[in-house]
């Protein structure tokens, strides 16, 4: 596959935007099978990609033309094909068909006249057109051979972002959910603008391939290579929810599901990592910055897990714990395998994009209830639903063979091997709480017996607590539980790839030999084994009673719970000093800025209205003023001519 061709993954989806948006609008069925059209056909082209890539014997391909020139500033608009690029549009393409799939059988609302019809939710068109939005952006993301060009793609998977989040409008809590997240990305993105700036100043140039060597030859100079990178690591912090921006993903779980499974497992918060990846060539020369990087991923994986353990509803059990993975992600990155990260940010997608898929399947056959406190006895009900979870959890848990396994382990030994020990003890550490909450969430949703009959109503379709407490569960039609048996094949077979350093020999571009460090495999597998065993002797065998701990360890609960009162203090944080100085700097305007500009104004059209005065239209006047002005220019020159 050229180049040139290349191009039509970009534009089909966007055409399938364009037709949903000026055509199909009104015919909502027709609009969810154009993006699955477009979105398909981008899919089949990131798997030629992947063979041309693969053929190429890594060769980088390249096809860009000049977007505009001002002088010898020259930016271009292009794609670049490598093994990094055409791992993550297998990655998007592939999560985001199966979601638009899913989403087929997700986005609908009962009849109003038949309680046992589903017709589309009102909205279906527009959700799937911002779907095929939000594919070409990330997909734009991924394809860019430039910082210009991945910023233009950057911004605008955070429109779509906001317009996902948002799509229950109507619902305060998924505005709110919506402008928090566009919001506290934009401070990421600050920083992320100012790098490319840095790096353009100091380079003159965006572009990854020339900027690589010119960061292995030691032209960039140490100190603005590391203001550049750490820039550049602050729009990831902010798009991968990191620590301190991490605030925004649980929230915005109030989008719907399938919006979850691809914005926040597999695509957009992947996209910070992924940045860091096609930038670590800096970050390598950068010291400072990596090391960075590895703290904040490592503090961020232990932090986010804490609070997946004590979350009741569903969907935010898997958002904190995508917020600990892309933690682990980062921590691999920051430890200096690039290909470590890279490889947990690929089995992520499958196994997580699962659970959150898996979570919708149990959503929609709970009508709509998603407080696990509510839920259990599921598995008799939703057997196949039961089933792709379980191979999804026990791959996020690090179980083997399972995907998560192999990826999630080579970080550990990455970290340990390169002596960051309590990065590896914090990251070890979390590898225990994520057995813990994910098997919490197996046990409380699917065994034991149904207590749907004890949930509030609410009614809301996109969140709340469900409207059908007196109906019982059922299992979810074979448009929903067909892509979740094909994410539970990946999630159970992807690890495999990395045997023999096949994976890595691909991304870095030689051959990798692996070490396999069974000690602490073992001690991985243990840890993972231990949380599973607490798990179901809390959850399931009811052997130590939550109740009990809970109010041991109240304290510690309550500030868990209240996520580490992070929401709080900044909260504090912009109401007292960022609004105040607002409210000074608006006072200013309003009060100096804007009042010299009025003054200026008012002055200007007082003194048009003064010499309007003198235009009278008597032709006596105009004599009389001709006469004077002769006389005082004669005794001008009378008195003053010598």
């Amino acid at each position: 596959m050229t180049p040139e061709l290349a191009w039509l993954i970009l534009i089909v989806p966007f055409l399938s935007f364009l037709v949903i948006a000026f055509v199909t609008r009104p015919y909502k069925r027709l609009s969810g099978y154009v993006t699955i059209l477009g979105v398909g056909i981008a899919m089949v082209l990131s798997y030629l990609v992947l063979k041309t890539v693969v053929d190429g014997e890594h060769e980088v391909l390249r096809s860009s033309f000049t977007w505009f020139q001002i002088g010898n500033i020259e930016l271009r608009f292009g794609l670049q094909l490598d093994p990094l690029t055409a791992i993550m549009l297998v990655v998007v393409t592939s999560v985001s068909f199966l979601v638009q799939i899913f989403s087929q059988g997700y986005m609908v609302v009962e009849h109003p006249s038949d309680p046992h019809r589903l017709i589309p939710d009102p909205g279906y068109s527009r959700y799937y057109a911002w779907m095929a939005l939000f594919t070409t952006s990330m997909l734009g993301l991924v394809l860019a051979d430039n910082l210009v060009m991945l910023y233009m793609s950057w911004e605008l998977v955070g429109l779509c972002s906001y317009l996902l989040i948002g799509y229950y409008f109507e619902k305060p809590e998924a505005a709110s959910a919506a402008k928090k997240a566009f919001l506290v990305t934009r401070l990421g993105d600050l920083g992320f603008l100012i790098g490319i700036l840095v790096l353009f100043f100091i380079a003159g140039t965006t572009d990854f391939v020339h900027l690589e060597e010119l960061a292995r030859l030691g032209a960039l100079g140490e100190l603005g290579l590391t203001i550049a990178a750490l820039g550049i690591f602050a729009g990831a912090v902010g798009k991968s929810a990191q620590f301190p921006l991490h605030m925004w993903l649980p929230d915005a779980m109030e989008g719907p599901t399938p919006v979850s499974a691809l914005i926040h497992a597999a695509t957009m918060v992947a996209a910070g990592v992924y940045l860091v990846a096609r930038t670590f060539p800096l970050f390598e020369h950068a010291p400072v910055a990596l090391e960075t990087v590895a703290i904040i991923g490592g503090f961020t994986a232990i932090f986010a897990a804490t609070m997946g353990l004590v979350m009741h509803d569903i969907k935010k059990v898997m958002a904190y714990s995508t917020i600990s993975q892309l933690g682990y992600m980062m921590l691999g990155l920051g430890v200096g395998s690039m290909a470590a990260g890279m490889f947990h940010l690929f089995t992520h997608a499958f196994f997580k994009a699962l659970l959150f898929l898996g979570s919708g399947s149990v959503i929609f056959g709970c009508h709509h209830n998603q407080d696990m406190r509510y839920m259990g006895g599921l598995r008799k009900y939703m057997p196949i639903t039961f089933t792709t979870i379980l191979i999804a959890s026990l791959a996020l848990s690090g179980i083997p063979p399972f995907s998560g396994f192999f990826s999630k382990d080579e970080i550990l030994v990455k970290a340990f091997d390169s002596g960051h020990y309590v990065l590896f003890g914090m990251a070890l550490a979390g590898a225990f709480m994520t057995a813990f909450y994910v098997f919490r969430m197996i046990f409380m949703t699917f065994f034991g017996e149904y207590r749907g009959h004890l949930a509030p109503s609410h009614g809301a379709h996109g969140g709340g607590h469900g409207h059908g407490e007196h109906k019982l569960p059922k299992e979810s039609p074979l448009v929903m539980t067909g892509p979740l048996m094909i994410l539970a094949v990946a999630a159970a077979l992807t690890g495999f790839l990395s045997l023999d350093g096949a994976f890595f020999s691909f991304l870095e571009g030689h051959e990798e030999e692996i070490h396999y460090n069974y000690a602490l495999m073992g001690s991985s597998i243990a840890v993972a084994a231990a949380g599973i065993f607490f798990a179901w002797l809390v959850y399931h065998k009811k052997a130590i009673s939550t109740d009990a701990v809970v109010r041991a360890i109240e304290p510690l609960y309550v500030t868990v719970y209240n996520k580490w009162w992070v929401d709080h203090i900044l909260a504090a944080i912009v109401n007292s000093i960022i609004l105040s100085i607002s409210s000074v700097m608006a006072a200013f305007d309003r009060k100096v800025i804007d009042a010299v500009v009025n003054g200026a104004a008012s002055a200007v059209r007082g003194s048009g209205a003064s010499l309007r005065r003198v235009q009278t239209g008597q032709v006596q006047s105009y004599g009389l003023a001709i006469a004077v002005g002769i006389v005082v220019i004669a005794a001008s020159f009378l008195f003053f001519g010598h």
